[in-house]
């Protein structure tokens, strides 16, 4: 342990001796721990003392090199220190009213009694400061090494005490790559319900977490097999009764799966792509609801990208994402299968430019989506298909040499267009820009004069 918390030795003592030194308590503690002793140190520490947050503000004041409260309703006090950024949190215990929403924060005075309402014995450990004497009460060390999740006391009571810590379990499946003890997995299936009563925020910040994991697969499948995403994600478990159109899978939801898997494979610089793995997840939900049965035992979805498309904008507007990723996402979903009218090239440069200029900044997360969803056993389909793609973006790239088209505008502007139809601001000139822009798009550029003359011409008929 010596060895491990020699980073943060120099920060985390200076500030236990100006804790002690003023009577008080003060230990490293929960995931910071965890993360220590899993060689996965950060910046960002959590600390907790017998110390009520006002007494807190008191000795970090003239200390800190700045200091928020934005969670000192909830026991809790911001520091940054240098390159650290530090959260001291008093003592406490909290649970959740069957009717709130909101837990209720109830005071400690022990370090034992606070550990053991944390949500699972990996996090339940605590290096006190400046002595750095190891707390292990409930067998985190151990449960750390078996790579294993099982709560301090009884699932049940945790999770009443929280329901939220039923999603943590799912996140760190995802995230550490844990196995969850059988009892918490039974606890989690009994009480999947109680989710309910926890914000949409708080599921938020959960699920995204878990879907920006190493490991997603495992924290999907748990919350499915417990049922809390029947609570919390509704779109998922119902793929598993859709049997895809090509059966090439036992079911739309295993085939999501891979997509989502096969889409983290092409993320850059080893950083987990929110928009792209999200579009992933999402982007055969409109599947259930467009299943129809044709002749032959054939299986239709027809148009369930637009329809999957509104069932992913309403989830996640639900769940309180920022509209720019929900726009984001849901436009992902709704463009993921337009490649498939490419045929073997048959799509005319205008056709081309159409689908990039639909894409616009998610170009790069559309490439990526359409490649993941290419699940086919058969190697020389998929390898056909692979091929075509990459014509596709060949083409993309040369006609992006040639006409910039990225930054794609009619080759006439609002100015230009009132002074040549001799009209001023309004809806005509709307009108006039948008021809101009789709004749851009079908014959490329024309020239000033040519376009001069095409747009007098149209305003002729019009």
């Amino acid at each position: 342990m010596s060895d491990l918390f020699r980073k943060i030795a120099p920060v985390a003592d200076e500030l236990g001796e100006l804790f002690a030194a003023r009577g008080h308590e003060l230990a490293l503690v929960g995931g910071s721990v965890r993360d220590i002793l899993l060689g996965r140190i950060g910046n960002d520490l959590d600390l907790t003392t017998d110390a009520r947050p006002e007494r807190v503000l008191e000795i970090v004041r003239d200390w800190a090199d700045s200091v928020w409260t934005i969670g000192i309703d909830f026991g809790t006090v911001g520091v940054r220190k240098g390159g650290w950024l530090l959260e001291i949190t008093t003592y406490r215990s909290e649970s959740y009213d069957p009717k709130s929403r909101k837990p209720e924060v109830m005071y400690g005075d022990t370090l034992e009694a606070d550990l053991e309402r944390r949500d699972f014995a990996v996090n339940a450990m605590a290096v006190r400061v400046p002595a750095h004497e190891f707390v292990d009460p409930y067998g985190g060390m151990a449960d750390l090494a078996a790579k294993r999740l099982r709560t301090p006391g009884t699932p049940e009571q945790s999770f009443d005490d929280d329901p939220l810590r039923m999603l943590r379990a799912a996140r760190f499946a995802s995230q550490l790559g844990f196995t969850v003890d059988p009892g918490v997995t039974r606890a989690m299936t009994a009480m999947a319900e109680r989710i309910e009563i926890v914000s949409a925020e708080r599921i938020r910040d959960e699920l995204d977490k878990l879907i920006c994991g190493d490991n997603p697969r495992e924290g999907l499948r748990l919350l499915v097999e417990t049922g809390l995403a029947d609570y919390v994600l509704p779109e998922l478990p119902k793929l598993r009764l859709e049997i895809d159109e090509h059966h090439r899978h036992k079911d739309v939801y295993e085939h999501t799966l891979i997509v989502l898997e096969q889409a983290m494979s092409q993320e850059e610089d080893g950083k987990a792509d929110r928009i792209l793995r999200w579009s992933a997840l999402m982007h055969d939900v409109g599947k259930p609801k467009t299943r129809r049965h044709e002749e032959g035992g054939r299986v239709s979805f027809h148009h369930h990208e637009m329809v999957g498309a509104q069932l992913t904008k309403k989830r996640m507007a639900e769940l309180k994402f920022p509209k720019d990723v929900v726009a984001d996402v849901s436009r992902l979903v709704e463009l993921h299968l337009r490649f498939h009218g490419y045929g073997t090239g048959e799509w005319t440069d205008s056709a081309v430019r159409r689908y990039v200029r639909d894409a616009g900044h998610l170009l790069d997360r559309l490439h990526k989506l359409t490649r993941a969803d290419c699940t086919t056993r058969n190697k020389r389909k998929a390898q056909a298909l692979s091929r075509t793609y990459d014509q596709l973006e060949e083409r993309i790239a040369r006609l992006a040499d040639e006409e910039e088209l990225a930054k794609i505008r009619p080759e006439l502007d609002g100015n230009e267009i009132q002074e040549i139809l001799g009209v001023g601001p309004g809806p005509q000139v709307g009108k006039a820009y948008k021809f101009l822009l789709e004749l851009r798009l079908d014959q490329g550029v024309i020239g000033k004069d040519a376009a001069r003359e095409a747009l007098l011409k149209w305003a002729e008929s019009e």
